[in-house]
């Protein structure tokens, strides 16, 4: 609502997790300090994510599935489900009784009831051995919140010994070793004399002179973990200028926005000498983390620093220059990026180099690097072509623009700029009211670029104008061709319309009613067992601090790793990253990867993914009260805010349907909710479905020309509706004048076409889709 409006790009930077690296001694610094550098190693084969995978295309291995009655309990509140949950906990010893008992214990735990928890935790760690160590951590909770010291201090002592070796155990080390811990008195009170934090981690409970320093095994094999972070965290507040734990958070957790100022320490310690105390000795691939995290948190400059410091290969130097010019210094980013090409005249990041370079210059000076790219680049040389007609036109030489576009229809005919270039051209033809040469112009794009991003829009536009010109064959030839080809886009809606299927134009949509049926958690493709089984639990905070363990090779993650990173995203309820680690798949590079991301797209949990359903109970209940569509209204939802229920828009819209302030006060009044929070998703969704039923209302219930007003505002629409003329709902579509509003009206309405297929039973069986293959 209103013009300001969050963006969501497929290429916002998400949160990644830290890779396992060799932490250096540091000469003349504290015994605990040469310790993390010492242990801080990756072993070889030390990775904790096994192979195997469920459901998923490249999988070789099954693990059991969740239980379908217990699954059905795990939308429930614990209050809800707490009753068949018992039953299920008192029957008959099984995977199922102990799955039962584990959550009964949880969520007893989560509303402060140790007494009863203990009962269902008692004999259950080696029953259910593959969360053993998560069973004795409930314990030692249970026995915190009924404050029994003593019990709490041997249970957690027992999760130290028994789990040491798993990221569990960090739980144990940060209940003794945190600022407020209880048990820190008693802990050091043999050793009163020895106060640093070494000697606490070497004689907290190390229960005789001869066990291990757990402390060691935590830094060794769990770095990452959240708590070990946090323990780190709480150091560096005791000794802030410490190069050995700045380094630690820099290689472990420069994705997180509160090292920033640790990094700006870290590199004002820095100085090339070697061997001096004082300075911080920085390795290469220390730059590159941090260059990293000033990436994340938008400091390009200094990014760029970093990776100049960094190992010298052309991503690094191609980034350092890209900083450059992102923090607006054009004429060092400009020496950069040609030292690049120099060095590494034949690396891919040149092709880029030699982009940016043109894009720099005035129109006239930019055609030599594009020509170098068609000289040098063959795989870019088609949209490099493309670039050089567009400037040559613009400068006023059309026959050396017209040279241009041929050589490239002739030389690189099935390009995806040849596409583009088919497009723009079918475009002004059709703008100027000559459909039959637009109709020549786009036919080709069919035969030769279907793989390309224009052709879902081409073809459904050739489908259009045949139609328009008599020519049914074709027409219906198009529009199957996009269904079949572009099934997840809102030009398959469109097109599926105008084949005449039965799934709602924009002057229906409002008044379906569509039998909404929930699917299954997706599952998790990769992973160890003890996160699997979290993740199938709804233990999404847990699964998430073992997952901070397991992902290792952030910058360059498998598929199967990638998917699991954005379903964990979501399930802690970060769809906007979640959803965008999944679209990311289809920028895959490698050859094997790029296979794997096709065969997930014929997966329907990667759809869902994709497009998730939280807050459905609610949706559907105020979609009735509304007599609205609820996939109409999740699909809002989904655009405005990708499910995030506390972003707030530059223009003060809020939550999760993104409301202004004024608007909720109208809703507000009118369905008689006097006290309401636009943070809370209840009262946020049922102000704005009722919002949207009005504006339906306005329209004598067009949803397109309401979704429009949802983004632009009524004002606006009424004019764009009174200059339309004779223009049909897609041609209106693509005549409104904001870009802004003219996208977000194709987004939701695929959004509404892909939830409609994915989560309607009665329009999956008519399209034909099936279980295994959604794009069948």
């Amino acid at each position: 609502m209103g013009k300001s409006r969050l963006n969501f790009s497929r290429n916002n930077h998400h949160q990644h997790k830290r890779q396992q690296v060799v932490l250096n001694s540091i000469i003349g610094l504290s015994i605990f300090f040469l310790l993390v550098g010492a242990i801080v190693v990756s072993k070889p084969g030390g990775r904790l994510i096994s192979s195997w995978v469920w459901s998923w295309p490249f999988q070789n291995e099954e693990i059991s599935p969740i239980e379908p009655e217990l699954e059905q309990l795990l939308t429930k509140s614990p209050s809800q489900r707490q009753s068949a949950l018992e039953a299920m906990a008192q029957g008959k010893q099984s995977l199922k009784r102990a799955r039962a008992r584990y959550l009964l214990a949880s969520d007893l735990v989560a509303q402060g009831e140790g007494e009863e928890a203990l009962k269902w935790l008692e004999g259950l760690e080696n029953r259910y051995s593959v969360l053993g160590g998560y069973v004795v951590l409930l314990r030692a909770q249970a026995y915190e919140l009924i404050e029994d010291r003593e019990k709490a201090s041997q249970t957690w002592q027992h999760l130290l010994e028994v789990y040491t070796n798993e990221p569990v155990a960090a739980h144990a080390l940060f209940a003794f070793l945190r600022e407020d811990s209880p048990y820190r008195e008693s802990a050091t009170e043999q050793v009163p004399d020895q106060t640093n934090f070494l000697d606490r981690v070497q004689n907290i409970y190390t229960f005789s002179a001869d066990n291990p320093l757990y402390f060691d095994t935590a830094l060794e094999n769990y770095p990452s973990h959240p708590l070990i972070i946090e323990l780190i965290r709480q150091q560096i507040v005791e000794s802030p200028n410490d190069s050995s734990l700045m380094l630690y958070l820099a290689r472990h957790a420069y994705d997180q926005p509160e090292t920033i100022p640790v990094l700006d320490r870290l590199v004002s310690f820095y100085r090339p000498a070697i061997g001096q105390e004082e300075y911080a000795t920085i390795q290469s691939k220390d730059w590159e983390f941090i260059a990293r995290g000033y990436w994340n948190d938008l400091k390009y400059g200094q990014a760029s620093a970093a990776y100049q410091n960094a190992e010298h290969t052309p991503r690094n130097i191609y980034l350092a220059a890209l900083g450059l010019q992102y923090s607006r210094q054009q004429n060092q980013a400009e020496r950069a990026y040609k030292d690049l090409i120099e060095e590494f005249p034949e690396a891919a990041e040149s092709a880029n180099a030699l982009f940016n370079l043109a894009s720099l210059q005035p129109d006239l000076e930019s055609v030599p690097y594009l020509d170098r790219i068609v000289k040098d680049f063959p795989k870019r040389a088609g949209e490099a072509l493309l670039t050089k007609a567009n400037t040559l036109e613009r400068l006023g030489s059309q026959a050396g623009a017209d040279q241009t576009s041929k050589k490239l229809l002739t030389d690189y005919n099935d390009s995806d700029a040849a596409a583009e270039y088919r497009w723009q051209s079918a475009r002004e033809k059709a703008e100027a009211g000559d459909k039959q040469s637009a109709l020549s112009w786009v036919e080709p794009i069919r035969q030769n670029n279907l793989e390309s991003e224009t052709a879902r829009e081409a073809v459904f536009w050739e489908g259009k104008w045949a139609k328009d010109l008599g020519k049914q064959q074709q027409a219906e030839e198009a529009f199957k061709a996009v269904l079949a080809n572009y099934p997840w886009s809102y030009y398959a809606w469109r097109s599926a319309v105008h084949l005449g299927l039965d799934v709602g134009d924009f002057d229906q949509i409002r008044s379906l009613s569509p039998e909404i049926k929930l699917p299954s958690r997706p599952t998790l493709p990769t992973g160890s067992t003890a996160l699997k089984e979290l993740y199938r639990l709804g233990q999404n905070e847990e699964a998430w601090r073992l997952w901070q363990v397991e992902f290792q090779d952030t910058q360059d993650p498998t598929t199967a790793e990638q998917i699991t990173d954005g379903l964990l995203h979501q399930a802690n309820g970060d769809y906007l990253n979640g959803i965008a680690l999944l679209w990311e798949l289809e920028q895959k590079d490698s050859k094997e990867e790029k296979a794997k991301y096709q065969q997930v797209k014929q997966q329907e949990d990667y759809w869902q993914g994709i497009y998730p359903f939280p807050y459905s109970e609610m949706v559907i209940k105020y979609g009735k009260e509304q007599k609205l569509n609820p996939l109409l209204s999740i699909s809002i939802m989904r655009q405005e805010s990708r499910f995030d229920p506390d972003v707030v828009s530059s223009a003060d819209a809020l939550g999760l349907m993104q409301i202004i302030p004024s608007t909720a006060e109208w809703a507000a009044k009118n369905i008689g909710r006097e006290d309401y929070d636009l943070r809370e998703p209840d009262d946020n969704i049922a102000l704005g479905t009722w919002f949207l039923a009005q504006l339906h209302q306005s329209y004598q219930d067009d949803s397109l020309s309401a979704v429009a007003s949802y983004n632009a505002g009524q004002g606006n629409v009424g004019s764009w509706i009174s200059e339309r003329g004779s223009l049909d709902d897609d041609e209106f579509v693509e005549s409104i004048p904001f870009d802004e509003t003219r996208d977000y009206v194709k987004q939701v309405f695929g959004n509404y076409w892909n939830y409609l297929q994915l989560y309607d039973p009665e329009v999956r069986n008519y399209l034909g889709v099936n279980e295994t293959n959604p794009e069948n």
